[in-house]
């Protein structure tokens, strides 16, 4: 089953969502959009923990960018994404790392209004 959290839509401020379980996920992604662009940016990013305690969150250091790479380069993997115009991203969580809870977060700077999902397959794929 697949689930799609809508953390923030059409914001146009800064924001940290609120814990959410991973539990039992097979993949994780999020989608960023950013609209109304004239300058300054947006940068998107996420702490994992094994469990809930609030001081045992990391920052995420290998989200898989979608990125255009050769055959002979490897994945891209990043911290954090930066939006700098109108554009919409795509970050996937390396598949051998599903920590138990995510908190994504997005810094925006000067203007711009952002859109953030976080999707997360919790198994077997949704019948079409």
């Amino acid at each position: 089953m697949r689930k799609t959290y809508p953390l923030k839509i059409g914001t146009t401020s800064s924001f940290t969502s609120s814990m959410i379980s991973l539990a039992g996920a097979k993949s994780v992604s999020i989608m960023a959009k950013r609209a109304a662009h004239s300058s300054g940016s947006s940068v998107l990013s996420a702490t994992v923990s094994p469990d809930a305690t609030a001081g045992n969150f990391i920052t995420y250091n290998k989200w898989i960018d979608n990125v255009t790479n050769t055959n002979s380069q490897t994945l891209t993997r990043v911290a954090s994404k930066t939006l700098s115009s109108n554009t919409v991203v795509l970050l996937s969580m390396s598949p051998e790392d599903v920590p138990l809870y995510i908190i994504v977060g997005l810094t925006r700077v000067t203007d711009g209004t952002n859109s953030v999902w976080l999707i997360v397959d919790y198994g077997e794929p949704d019948s079409i």
